[in-house]
């Protein structure tokens, strides 16, 4: 009896993931942005007395979440050929909900000054530090599941940028740097609207650590100089050093790209402009 029992478990089992992965890949992701969704309101509630979030709180932090469950949307007949969603993409929606709750601090933040205590640095700093480190698993995952597609590298770049612009935002709201700092978070963007501007900057980039090391760098010196962890005269020379890395970054490849002359190597013309 009890072997019949487990595998009667075990076929039901089998049955509910086969029901759930012949879903429609659409369907798949609507329902865990949805899910989200309603994680980002629970966590938002929940830390409106601490984070001292009212209305403009769920603004921005929606607002955020409402540009990545557009971009998902649109871009997801890049995760061809694969029909599921993916643990790696799953881990990349759950930095994205992270970054929608420091989007909601900016947004109660602005546009006056942001009053940092230590204990409001410590949990900005928390959260901001799971996002980080969450970065460097979504990819591994997507290579080991065998899950790699133009889409999840997309989606984990935009999530990305949105994440270091919030960061900015945050450090010169809280009086840590001069309005310079912005620059770290908008620095990306610019450079996407002068490849529209300037067809050469669209074409396709080689995929480099160099990327990653420097804008890991970059999250962790914003959040560092959140923290009440350095002396607030450290905060300005430290995102001044990661702001230079990021010039150079962006440099190099603003160099290569003219050097190639608009035209992307055959192996990097199927996969899309890509900066990270």
């Amino acid at each position: 009896m009890r072997k019949e029992r487990h595998g009667g478990m075990g076929r039901a089992h089998g049955r509910g993931q086969r029901r759930w992965h012949g879903m429609p890949l659409l369907t798949m992701a609507g329902i865990q942005l949805v899910a989200m969704a309603a994680a980002l309101s629970a966590a938002t509630a929940a830390l409106s007395l601490p984070l001292e979030l009212g209305w403009r709180g769920w603004v921005g932090a929606f607002s955020c979440y409402g540009v990545v469950t557009s971009f998902v949307l649109l871009d997801l007949a890049r995760h061809a050929p694969h029909q599921r969603f993916g643990t790696a993409n799953s881990v990349t929606l759950g930095r994205a909900g992270l970054t929608a709750l420091l989007w909601g601090v900016v947004g109660e933040a602005l546009p006056g000054p942001l009053a940092l205590d230590a204990e409001f640095g410590w949990l900005l700093a928390g959260a901001a530090t799971a996002a980080l480190l969450l970065d460097g698993v979504d990819g591994w995952i997507a290579r080991r599941s065998g899950m790699v597609s133009q889409f999840g590298a997309d989606f984990d770049l935009e999530v990305d940028c949105l994440f270091v612009l919030a960061l900015s935002l945050l450090v010169y709201a809280a009086g840590r740097t001069g309005a310079w700092v912005l620059s770290s978070g908008l620095m990306r963007y610019l450079f996407v609207g002068a490849g529209w501007l300037w067809p050469t900057l669209a074409a396709p980039l080689q995929p480099l650590r160099r990327r990653k090391v420097i804008a890991a760098i970059q999250g962790g010196v914003l959040i560092a100089t959140l923290a009440p962890v350095l002396p607030t005269s450290a905060g300005p020379p430290l995102c001044l050093g990661a702001l230079a890395l990021l010039i150079y970054s962006f440099g190099a490849d603003l160099l290569w790209l003219m050097g190639q002359g608009g035209e992307a190597p055959p192996e990097l013309r199927s996969r899309g402009a890509s900066l990270g």
